[in-house]
């Protein structure tokens, strides 16, 4: 089996946002002043989190907010970040084909480097998210006993927009069947994300077998980072 982090965030606020604007792809209109501080918040909370690899939509938006995001990093500063148009549909299919890809290059990479045959660099990627998100039992490190999962091969940042993540996470509930916490409801999976809402699965799939991934959620809309509460859905 192989296992990997899925951290997926909605841009910052906007001043379309804040006045109930739908944007869609025309409007490539930047982050307001509160969407700047949203970012550059949700950095702060994710700033000891080791990403392996970060991907943005191509709209202002979106690179405005992962910027914010690594700029507050402790860990992955410098890291290259791959802007993906499929990133801005809303459509379901689209969102299936970036995840697939994103699959495939998940293993293809696994195959090819040595660092992910070796326990430490994958055991420092599910450590570093322990610490703010509630792994659980779904957590390899060596602390958790009763876990016999594998340690995780990649840590996968997305940032996207709320339309695309409701199509994702569509798509990860009604074909992949994604399991839910007990704390959160299908309707509330399917419900629009507030900006810089973050949100994080754990993707298994086996190896050299044609079949579909199974998902977990971990958590929904994460926003402790902008009210300082510590309640998750």
């Amino acid at each position: 089996m192989t296992r990997f982090a899925l951290t997926v965030v909605r841009h910052g606020e906007t001043r379309f946002n804040k006045e109930k604007i739908i944007q869609g792809q025309g409007v490539d209109e930047p982050l307001s002043e509160t969407g700047f501080k949203q970012a550059a918040a949700a950095g702060i909370f994710l700033n000891n989190v080791k990403f392996t690899h970060v991907f943005s939509s191509d709209l202002m938006r979106t690179k405005q907010t992962v910027h914010g995001i690594l700029e507050k990093s402790n860990v992955c500063k410098d890291l290259t970040v791959k802007y993906d148009s499929r990133l801005r549909e809303r459509v379901k299919m689209r969102g299936k084909d970036f995840f697939d890809i994103l699959c495939q290059l998940i293993l293809q990479e696994e195959g090819q480097s040595e660092q992910f045959s070796q326990g430490a660099p994958s055991s420092c990627l599910e450590t570093s998210l322990a610490e703010i998100f509630p792994l659980g039992k779904t957590c390899a490190s060596e602390s958790n006993s009763d876990s016999d999962a594998p340690a995780l091969v990649a840590s996968v940042l997305v940032v996207s927009h709320g339309a695309y993540m409701k199509s994702l996470f569509n798509y990860f509930l009604t074909d992949l069947k994604c399991s839910l916490p007990s704390t959160l409801n299908k309707s509330e999976f399917m419900s629009v994300s507030p900006n810089t809402g973050i949100s994080l699965f754990i993707v298994n799939f086996e190896k050299g077998r044609e079949v579909n991934p199974t998902i977990q959620c971990v958590c929904m809309y994460l926003q402790d980072h902008l009210n300082g509460g510590t309640e998750t859905r």
